[in-house]
């Protein structure tokens, strides 16, 4: 069984990571967990309350294959949580680590961006953290996975739980049909 940890904060961008944890967990039997600072409640963009399963401080790198860093407003300030530690920590592992939206900016902080193909809202959002990663910068409207990181913009989360699914060696025909589902909508001329 995959065991995941999503990573949320105060007003998380709560659409960035349910593809991503509803397919996981509904379609592929996903363990999957959520964690917040001090394990606090929090309440998404849209108004959501999430009770979480555990404090961000007390994640087991030991019992995971999946960290994923939700986006959200609070990793530009300096109330966001230094997990950059926890991320490095996370990649050495060779677990799968990811981040969308504003959740790139944790993964460029803890230097895990610094060596391969990555993307994020825009390569302004990283490069104002002097990181080393930025000649890496892939300008895309879609989700990029490189050694077993997977990096998405925040308007991009049916690529972001794609790439995570095909990190993890999950590439068969309900991914397919679930992707055509959702690319449906897009075919549709204005």
């Amino acid at each position: 069984m995959t065991r995941a940890i999503t990573i949320l904060t105060e007003n998380f961008s709560d659409w960035e990571t349910a593809l991503i944890n509803s397919t996981g967990r509904a379609y592929y039997g996903f363990d999957t967990r959520f964690a917040t600072p001090n394990g606090a409640l929090v309440t998404s963009s849209g108004g959501m309350i999430v009770t979480p399963h555990l404090a961000l401080e007390t994640i087991l790198l030991d019992e995971l294959d999946l960290l994923v860093v939700c986006g959200g407003p609070i990793w530009k300030t300096d109330l966001a949580p230094n997990i950059a530690a926890l991320v490095a920590a996370a990649h050495e592992r060779n677990i799968v680590v990811a981040g969308i939206c504003d959740g790139t900016r944790v993964l460029a902080q803890s230097g895990v961006l610094d060596n391969l193909r990555h993307t994020s809202n825009s390569a302004e959002n990283l490069s104002e953290l002097n990181y080393g990663g930025a000649a890496y910068y892939q300008d895309v409207p879609y989700a990029v996975a490189d050694q077993r990181v997977v990096t998405a913009p925040g308007t991009a989360p049916v690529s972001f739980m794609a790439e995570i699914l095909r990190t993890l060696g999950i590439s068969d025909e309900n991914l397919n049909a679930y992707l055509a589902m959702h690319a449906a909508e897009h075919s549709k001329s204005a």
